[in-house]
């Protein structure tokens, strides 16, 4: 078999270990959600930026298209390859090189695990607030490229409140260093903006300087029932008056999610099984005895205004843990088309409720969970058909053509990868996507960086 000129290249800029064959790569999964082998001419993992811009240079200078692989969590196949491309994975560029405790922030490389960069900022006394439910596999390179939500989104906000500068590497290989350390700095484009939510297309990020908070001195968790709609927009009005701004997680179920994780099997159900809406609600703050009382007080009033039926508070980590993965862990409904989509709160019901009435015209054995991010106006839908030969495709069109008479986002956090890019324009108008284009190829005229996603 020939030797290939361009891998030879990068196997002498990587060293030992720095290239991963096709052959080594096709014993593993494409991606968490993707079972079939991965096909990639080889896997490089570059260990500083010196070497990923090298690898980059070289790619462009042979029109080798490349495509970027985080934690390979993310569900619409960003980060899936062909058997033509290269992967570029940055596993070995995971230190946090520095903390700086008196201005609150860190420089981390790219290819650090989510939970492991919290475990170690806790250890020092600093929160990194933005939490999922990859977070053991995700990468802080991969959550800053899918501008990543989660739990904690409703007093933090995305990964793009949380960054403060970054550097990345162009497709040409030219490394462009944005270290921003200071939270004003008003001096013309933020340029770390262009890589934020950008999923590898315009550049690979390779460090970042991040936000830090002090770490949480209390923390007080429950899980509630509701029995309508209208009652978990009240209760969520009334937390976020009563917890004073400590707020920082309120997380909805709806009763088809709540019992089919549930389902013998699957996960103790905490409470009652026949409630309309269960929420998670999670307050963080520096004063434990007040924050106790603010907590305790805001259930009893609302058990009380019978905004609440019931209410299950934890006694410990353990009970906490397992409350949150109810949330969390719901293998129980897999296999379905998993959707991430945002709406006005005011317009859920209705958009749900419209939807399955569709889904059911159109499968009648169909199975449909819904829960999310509520607070921020992000829902997860589940979608099993429970026929078989339907494609997502079909799905698609259900979910996608009822979400725009609300004026709703495809995509509240997971982004667009290769499996929306054919419904971007009912979220984009022409004048953005246009605009997309025109930056893409100023950035990467060839189109080699992470092709044919998002646009």
């Amino acid at each position: 078999m020939p030797v290939n000129p361009l891998l030879a290249k990068l196997e002498n800029i990587l060293g030992p270990g720095g290239v991963v064959s096709s052959e080594a790569l096709s014993e593993r999964a494409t991606s968490y959600w993707n079972p079939a082998p991965t096909r990639a001419l080889a896997l490089l993992r570059p260990d500083s930026t010196e070497q990923l811009s090298q690898v980059m240079r070289h790619c462009h200078e042979h029109g080798q298209s490349m495509v970027i692989e985080g934690g390979r969590t993310g569900v619409v196949a960003g980060a899936e390859s062909r058997a033509e491309d290269v992967i570029i994975s940055l596993e070995r560029m995971s230190a946090i090189e520095s903390v700086d405790e008196v201005g609150g922030t860190a420089i981390i490389q790219g290819g650090a695990v989510l939970q492991t960069v919290q475990e170690q900022l806790a250890e020092q006394g600093f929160l990194f607030p933005l939490d999922l439910g990859a977070r053991g596999s995700c990468t802080i390179g991969g959550t800053v490229a899918t501008n990543a939500g989660g739990m904690n989104v409703l007093r933090y906000g995305m990964m793009r409140h949380l960054v403060l500068g970054l550097e990345a590497v162009l497709a040409d290989g030219t490394v462009v260093s944005s270290m921003n350390q200071m939270l004003k700095n008003n001096t013309g484009y933020d340029l770390k903006q262009l890589f934020i939510g950008s999923e590898g297309t315009l550049g690979v990020v390779t460090r970042a300087v991040l936000r830090l908070f002090p770490l949480p001195a209390s923390r007080q968790t429950a899980m509630v029932a509701t029995q309508s709609f209208d009652e978990v927009v009240r209760l969520l009005r009334t937390s976020q008056a009563e917890l004073a701004g400590t707020l920082s997680a309120y997380e909805v179920m709806w009763n088809s999610y709540y019992r089919a994780v549930t389902e013998p099997g699957g996960h103790r159900p905490p409470m009652d099984r026949d409630h309309a809406f269960y929420v998670m609600i999670e307050a963080e703050g520096a004063d434990p005895e007040a924050d106790d009382l603010r907590f305790n007080r805001l259930l009893e009033q609302t058990l009380e205004s019978a905004c609440i039926v019931d209410a299950v508070i934890p006694k410990s980590d353990a009970e906490r843990r397992a409350l949150w993965n109810v949330r969390e862990e719901f293998d129980a409904v897999l296999p379905a088309f998993l959707y991430d989509v945002s709406l006005p709160i005011r317009d859920m019901p209705a958009y749900v409720d419209g939807l399955s009435d569709d889904l059911r015209a159109r499968w009648p054995a169909v199975e449909f969970q819904v829960f999310g991010h509520m607070a921020d106006g992000n829902l997860h839908l589940f979608v099993n058909p429970g026929e078989e030969g339907v494609s997502q495709s079909d799905c698609d069109e259900l979910v996608y053509q009822r979400l725009a008479r609300y004026q709703g986002s495809i995509s509240a956090e997971h982004g667009i990868g290769l499996e929306k890019r054919a419904w971007l324009s009912s979220s984009r108008n022409a004048q953005e996507i246009r605009l997309m284009k025109t930056i893409k190829a100023s950035l990467d005229p060839r189109g080699l960086l992470n092709p044919g996603r998002i646009i």
